[in-house]
């Protein structure tokens, strides 16, 4: 028999009392959320939760049990997303803080470091990586002895040094950390560490990193089958397609992601479907097939637009500019750059990388379309402007040093320099001014 089998069995016994029956609901519908059942754990939960938009009844439960109840009711609310939540992810951070606070005050140091965890992925999701740093610090802080909480707090911090860091810095951190996931025993965390150990190796680009990327997926596959979690794979397949994609073979990543497209479809994630059909623009884009790539771009950013995912729907709208721009749609490519600048503002080298696309698919194209405009403006002002916009950001970020705002906006110093000099005079003294204020 089997846990869930177990658990669903005592669940009917009628001599529970509330609170026992309150506990054993949580312990259910966290087996249910292990497989990605999210719906089904929400079921699970819902004499406590029975409308996911409003807080839980737990006011006639221990305090214990009630935080208990919290986590899992913000846990879910965080997976499910705004697909079926309104502003999903506040609100799990709001659950989730409520059961953090009544763990501190019973100073149950597993259950801080638990709902910590829990609380960063939400910042996670929405893009608030500092934040989610800092949650993730104060739970390794409380976690002394290995176990799956503390695997799953360093797995997010490796995951958040993925987008915030150097790729090396996270490669150390999932290499190091190794000998952790090895003690292990449940499946899901293993394929998780796999899969976030083949996304560093993919994101690395080199040979010798893409042929071990390729093995840890395997690995990440194997895991999520004998977890039984649909979801999970799902991803694993969309990577993969990013994967052939780097090497050039086309025909191998479309059918990954068809395979990702199938299992989503079946699990009616339209987020995650909307990630898939981003992946699928970018591979029209390599082979060239641009109307195909807007129509999968644009299809992406519609779905994500009602979502509470940043982050995802600035990638989708980088896409669906770049799609614009070869297609010869300018005023509107450059409209979609802006939009995933402007959703970007808590990443600035999400930012820069977005504006930088802006400038390599739209700047040699200026010169012969001086005529066209956008928001009342010559299509080359506004692209002037963005460009000041964020050298600007980065030398401020920097401290007024070039070296550093080149690197952040990805580009080499004297080619920042010559923009410098020549097209934005007025930041070359504002550099110097900064540099003035560091030495007082």
């Amino acid at each position: 028999m089997t846990l869930r089998s177990s658990l669903l069995r005592e669940l009917v016994n009628p001599n529970l009392d509330v609170g026992g029956r309150a506990e054993l609901c949580c312990r259910l519908a966290e087996e249910f959320e292990d497989k990605g059942e999210y719906e089904e754990a929400c079921e699970i939960l819902s004499g406590l939760w029975p409308r996911m938009d409003q807080r839980p009844s737990v006011e006639h439960l221990e305090p214990d049990i009630a935080a208990e109840v919290l986590m899992r009711a913000g846990v879910l609310a965080g997976w499910l997303g705004s697909d079926q939540i309104a502003d999903a992810q506040e609100q799990a951070k709001n659950f989730i803080s409520e059961s953090l606070g009544i763990f501190e005050s019973r100073k149950y140091k597993k259950k801080i470091a638990e709902a910590q965890t829990e609380l960063a992925l939400c910042y996670m999701r929405t893009g608030e990586y500092d934040n989610a740093s800092d949650l993730l610090k104060l739970a390794l802080a409380e976690l002394t002895t290995d176990c799956e909480v503390k695997a799953k707090a360093v797995l997010r911090c490796c995951i958040v040094k993925r987008h915030v860091s150097p790729l090396n810095e996270a490669l150390v951190c999932l290499t190091t950390n190794a000998p952790l996931f090895d003690k292990i025993n449940g499946p899901l965390l293993k394929g998780c560490y796999h899969q976030t150990l083949g996304d560093v190796l993919k994101d690395l680009c080199e040979s010798n990193h893409l042929d071990r990327a390729f093995l840890e997926y395997t690995a990440a596959s194997y895991h999520f089958e004998q977890a039984e979690h649909k979801r999970y794979l799902a991803n694993v397949e969309n990577n993969l397609g990013l994967l052939y994609l780097k090497i050039n073979c086309f025909i191998e990543a479309h059918e990954h992601l068809n395979r990702a497209r199938r299992i989503l479809i079946t699990l009616n994630d339209r987020i995650t479907l909307a990630q898939v059909d981003e992946t699928r623009a970018r591979v029209f884009l390599k082979e060239k097939r641009n109307e195909e790539a807007e129509k999968a771009a644009w299809s992406s950013v519609r779905t994500l637009e009602s979502s509470d995912r940043p982050s995802l729907l600035a990638e989708a709208l980088k896409r669906h500019g770049m799609a614009l721009a070869r297609l010869g749609h300018y005023s509107a490519a450059l409209n979609s750059f802006r939009r995933a600048v402007d959703l970007s503002h808590d990443n600035f080298n999400r930012a820069a990388d977005v504006a930088l696309t802006a400038f390599q698919e739209l700047g040699e194209r200026l010169a012969v379309q001086e005529t066209i405009t956008t928001a009342g403006r010559p299509l080359a002002e506004e692209i002037f402007r963005l460009e000041h916009e964020l050298i600007k950001y980065a030398l401020d970020d920097a401290e007024g040093r070039v070296t550093f705002a080149a690197r952040t906006l990805g580009m080499s110093y004297q080619r920042l320099t010559h923009k410098l000099q020549t097209k934005h005079k007025d930041l070359l003294s504002h550099k110097k001014a900064q540099k003035a204020q560091a030495k007082q």
